[in-house]
């Protein structure tokens, strides 16, 4: 068949045509994608895993205003665990020590690869089914094309005359041609358009998201929940332990602290109110000395 012949069959041209839409479809989703993806990795590559305690809210706000990815990073960080600390006083210094020994940073109670993957990022942005139906579509143009082709060239036979069964027979096989031309040309685009499309998938796609599940498996390190809560429960029971020997010593320290104010505020003042008792009653008899020379002080105390 000539290039005149191909392009003037209209089931090659609805062929081709499928295949052309399909290609430019793919193309324009997964370079869509693409970008979204590349935007994040640009983001979330400027946090390090030792300052994203002191980050995180910025992290947060980022991907919260994100309409691609706000509604995962919802889900993701609510399984977040925070290491929590306490400032405790030695004298006239403070030291921090955290609550779990087992809980630094910031980390997460199941693998980011649950939140982030093909389907999240992926093929829930757009018609995935379609691209991946596409293929299935241009196979079966091949046999309902080639089957309704063989139909009309079965029709146009006519034995009424050895001239028009020549001519029939003749026009019958240019048309079993065509028929079969049309699949092969269907299986042909199938089969490109599978090979494009992989290749697209893994270039635009599948690289840029392995590297955000990589960055997001950096920053936030896996830990089971049934080993955090065992932890808590540790240091719980030694906080506990700590309160319960505060509370024991705190009579006898009260006692102390209370010995040691009264010494050192009432004492001085007491030893101060009978010093200037005793300066007013010298005073009282020099002066009653001076006006009759009787001590009548003396008879007084």
């Amino acid at each position: 068949m000539s290039f005149k012949e191909i392009f003037s069959d209209i089931p090659i041209l609805i062929v081709l045509f499928t295949f052309i839409l399909s290609i430019l479809y793919c193309i324009i989703q997964y370079v869509k994608v693409n970008k979204n993806l590349s935007y994040i990795i640009k983001f979330i590559s400027t946090f390090k895993k030792n300052d994203l305690n002191f980050r995180f809210k910025e992290l947060d706000g980022w991907m919260l205003a994100n309409p691609y990815v706000n509604s995962i990073w919802i889900e993701f960080k609510n399984t977040l665990v925070f290491s929590e600390s306490v400032a405790l006083r030695e004298g006239e210094n403070y030291q921090y020590k955290d609550i779990s020994s087992a809980v630094q940073n910031v980390q997460t109670t199941f693998d980011p690869l649950y939140f982030f993957n093909d389907e999240t990022l992926i093929s829930s942005k757009f018609n995935y089914r379609l691209i991946q139906t596409i293929p299935t579509i241009l196979t079966g143009f091949g046999p309902l094309f080639t089957f309704m082709k063989i139909a009309i060239a079965f029709g146009m036979i006519d034995f009424t005359s050895p001239e028009k069964t020549i001519n029939s027979v003749a026009a019958f096989m240019q048309g079993m041609q065509s028929a079969a031309f049309v699949s092969v040309v269907a299986v042909s685009s199938s089969l490109i358009y599978l090979l494009i499309e992989k290749l697209l998938f893994q270039i635009l796609c599948k690289k840029p998201l392995v590297r955000i599940q990589n960055i997001f498996g950096e920053l936030f390190a896996s830990i089971s929940s049934e080993k955090f809560l065992y932890e808590l429960l540790r240091e719980s029971k030694i906080q506990n332990n700590s309160a319960a020997n505060l509370i024991g010593t705190m009579p006898k320290q009260f006692k102390r602290a209370f010995n040691e104010t009264m010494a050192a505020n009432l004492v001085p003042y007491l030893e101060n109110l009978i010093f200037g008792l005793n300066q007013l009653n010298k005073q009282m008899k020099e002066a009653a000395k001076g006006s009759d020379g009787k001590d009548e002080i003396d008879g007084l105390f």
